[in-house]
């Protein structure tokens, strides 16, 4: 589990297609403390450490989790906004977030707001009922408040969320541009509601 409050904004150094795909991660963390097997977000993706030394670590990304992240995610040079996991008794600063992604939004529009940027995105029709004005949602491991939603006539949903100075310096929120896609994790709760009730109506 996570919180979506990023820690680390690492870089690919390298990529290396086997089985899986081998990415190698550089860290500003102490990779002493990390564990092998232990698992840390990378831009929302919750992925194990399987290798490491003196500030890098590598994962293995499975054909799946390249197929359902956003395009051009995992290419040498790419910053990735990083997460280790929660401990039991640490601060919970941002919302609840699994590292799981439910799908890919893009970026529709960036303007200013005094220091703080304004950014809207779109998202598919089946994302739609999962986002909910002052709600919580993840953009690439960034646990955000939604500004506001509107639902569009194609069927997508457009939704806006403000970045402060902060999160533009320490994320990679900071430097995103139009078109671009990001990965989006809806809040847990919003998809435990949406179970029960899809479970209630066959009953």
């Amino acid at each position: 589990m996570f919180t979506g409050i990023i820690t680390d904004v690492g870089a690919i150094d390298s990529v290396e297609t086997r089985g899986d795909t081998r990415v190698v991660i550089s860290t500003a963390y102490d990779t002493s403390t990390v564990d092998l097997g232990a698992s840390i977000a990378c831009s929302g993706v919750c992925l194990t450490v399987v290798d490491k030394g003196p500030g890098w670590f590598a994962v293995d990304v499975s054909g799946e989790t390249i197929s359902r992240t956003a395009q051009g995610q995992w290419g040498a040079g790419r910053k990735l906004n990083l997460e280790r996991a929660m401990k039991l008794g640490e601060e919970l600063g941002g919302h609840i977030v699994t590292g799981h992604v439910d799908g890919i939004a893009e970026v529709v529009g960036i303007r200013p707001e005094g220091d703080s940027k304004r950014i809207g995105f779109r998202v598919p029709s089946d994302l739609a009922p999962f986002i909910a004005p002052k709600g919580s949602i993840t953009v690439d491991g960034v646990s955000l408040t939604v500004n506001e939603v509107q639902d569009q006539a194609d069927g997508s949903t457009h939704f806006s969320v403000n970045l402060i100075p902060h999160t533009q310096a320490v994320t990679t929120l900071g430097t995103l541009g139009q078109g671009q896609a990001v990965n989006i994790e809806i809040d847990v709760l919003a998809r435990y509601l949406q179970r029960m009730e899809a479970y209630r109506g066959t009953r």
